[in-house]
């Protein structure tokens, strides 16, 4: 089962969606839930939902987020769990030059299990205003654009990736095969 960590975000059921509709049981579980109770149900992977907080303004109501983060499976960031997982392992998130809630070309640097497949050059929705600046010191750059320099990103040696866009929506049209990508992740672990 996957689980989706639900940050209040506006596309949270559109994860939930896209999981099942890739084949795979998920549910959505809120981020107050107790990581005991959330390592209780054996997640095969756990994405963290986006959210209208700011990782610094709001850190509190982020809830398992960062519980997750250190236990032993596969996690997908997004949005604001792309910015959660930078801010835990050490890295710098701050407000956007521009606020983006658009389409935007980003650049495939490293291909890696996420991007595996795809084109170099690839059109993503994005909807935030924070954003990774500085990714962790154990974290590869996997993806940039001309308004975001850390777009994608993942851990050197663990099966944690971040992602600033939503892969999520139609207006990403990869979206599924980045998803895809992550689910095949955790089913060879």
């Amino acid at each position: 089962m996957f689980l989706v960590v639900n940050n209040r975000g506006q596309y949270v059921h559109r994860i939930w969606r896209s999981l099942t509709y890739l084949g795979v049981e998920a549910k959505i579980v809120p981020n107050t839930i107790p990581i005991e109770e959330l390592s209780g149900m054996r997640p095969e992977g756990v994405v963290l939902s986006g959210g209208p907080h700011s990782v610094y303004r709001e850190r509190d109501s982020l809830g398992v987020c960062e519980d997750a983060l250190e236990a032993d499976f596969p996690v997908l960031g997004i949005c604001l769990g792309h910015q959660v997982m930078a801010l835990h392992f050490g890295g710098e998130v701050s407000e956007g030059k521009t606020a983006e809630y658009a389409k935007v070309d980003l650049t495939v640097i490293e291909e890696d299990d996420l991007f595996r497949g795809l084109p170099r050059r690839i059109s993503v929705w994005e909807s935030h205003k924070d954003e990774v600046v500085r990714p962790p010191e154990d974290f590869i750059v996997l993806a940039a654009s001309d308004i975001c320099k850390v777009e994608a990103m993942k851990h050197r040696k663990k099966p944690i990736y971040g992602v600033q866009f939503h892969p999520e929506v139609e207006h990403t049209p990869q979206g599924m095969d980045i998803l895809k990508n992550f689910i095949g992740v955790c089913k060879c672990r």
